[in-house]
């Protein structure tokens, strides 16, 4: 099926192209969402005479969103979520996880800009905004179970890393009890024994 592009599209093509797609994907993508036209004659000659008002119209959303992603690029975005020990997620944070902690901190995402597969475990990951057809963000979503260990993540740490130094300090501690109570056992036998005899 042939399509004409009302705005660019990812491996397809730019604006004005006419692509062949499958009719699958012009039914329930390309044309409900308002990103192409069946190319019919009219169709094609009525973008010809839209086409400088499209042209200006993509060019001042690309504006827009070309100085939200400057703001948006590299930000960080704290979800908090129930983990096992190993960070494992009970559940999995998502698109819609993503565009709230964004919104949250002032900025404009829609869930369907937010491009990832479901998170299932805790740390720090990237995660593509697509703004624009043509201008994409990069954020990070630290996801952690309180905001303490989302602070020692930021810092560089994973949980595994936080884990394994919990671990390792009550492993130090239980060595130092078992170290006070061997040596205070040898202090009791080391003591003297009262001398016989000397009841004088």
């Amino acid at each position: 099926m042939q399509v004409i592009l009302l705005e660019r599209v990812a491996k397809l093509g730019q604006m004005g192209d006419v692509v062949d797609v499958k009719p699958g994907f012009a039914r329930n993508f390309l044309l409900p969402q308002r990103k192409a036209l069946t190319a019919s004659k009219a169709n094609i000659a009525g973008f010809e005479a839209q086409k400088a008002q499209l042209e200006a119209n993509n060019l001042e959303t690309r504006k827009e969103a070309e100085a939200l992603a400057e703001k948006l690029n590299g930000q960080q975005f704290i979800v908090i979520r129930s983990a096992s020990d190993s960070g494992a997620l009970y559940g999995s944070v998502t698109t819609r996880d993503a565009a709230d902690a964004a919104t949250e901190a002032g900025f404009t995402v829609d869930r369907k800009q937010v491009v990832l597969s479901p998170i299932k475990e805790l740390g720090i990951h990237s995660v593509q905004v697509i703004l624009h057809p043509e201008v994409d963000a990069t954020i990070e979503l630290n996801v952690a179970r309180s905001t303490e260990e989302a602070e020692l993540q930021a810092s560089g740490k994973s949980i595994q890393e936080l884990a394994a130094e919990e671990e390792a300090a009550a492993d130090f501690e239980i060595a130092e009890l078992f170290d006070d109570i061997g040596s205070a056992a040898e202090d009791d036998d080391a003591a003297p024994a009262p001398a016989a005899g000397d009841d004088a």
